[in-house]
């Protein structure tokens, strides 16, 4: 039977704050608690803090990351795929989730957003975040309403959630 597989975006290590790091922490233990595969975009900020709550919880970790070099994945990737795509791996790292949890973030995060709405992704949002992820919290991207961006205020709200919608 295919796990459950749930992304992880957020912002990147220049932008990640501590409260970030410490929700995408708390997710990735969540993720992993859940038997659920943890995937992000295999680098530093909350993508390594969410990699690095998995790992802790004895769950896997799946780095999509944009270069063909799997030197630049985080160091709590069990699973590494050096797509070679630059910033087009966004769409990559949507289609491989079942849902999507989004912390903070900037214009990367968006665009990974806009890939899973469109496909009609499950998206929760941590509202207290900041960034793309408080601002698009509890709204559609557009007149089509593909899936609303549910904001949520704790990752166990996030991972509930999601897990409902990929479960029905």
């Amino acid at each position: 039977m295919k796990k459950r597989q749930i992304l992880v975006i957020g912002d990147n290590e220049s932008g990640c704050t501590p409260e970030s790091a410490k929700l995408a922490y708390e997710i990735g233990s969540e993720i992993a608690k859940s038997d659920s595969v943890l995937i992000t975009g295999g680098l530093g900020g909350v993508m390594r803090a969410a990699c690095q709550g998995a790992q802790d919880a004895n769950g896997v970790t799946v780095g999509i990351i944009p270069q063909n070099d799997p030197s630049h994945a985080n160091e709590f990737c069990d699973i590494i795929i050096p797509s070679g795509m630059g910033l087009t791996r966004d769409f990559l790292n949507a289609l491989s989730a079942d849902g999507v949890i989004v912390i903070g973030g900037g214009s990367g995060t968006l665009s990974e957003i806009c890939a899973a709405y469109m496909y009609k992704k499950p998206i929760a949002a941590l509202k207290n975040s900041g960034g793309i992820a408080s601002k698009y919290a509890d709204q559609y991207l557009d007149y089509r309403k593909n899936v609303k961006i549910v904001g949520v205020e704790t990752p166990q709200q996030a991972i509930k959630y999601i897990l409902e919608q990929i479960n029905t």
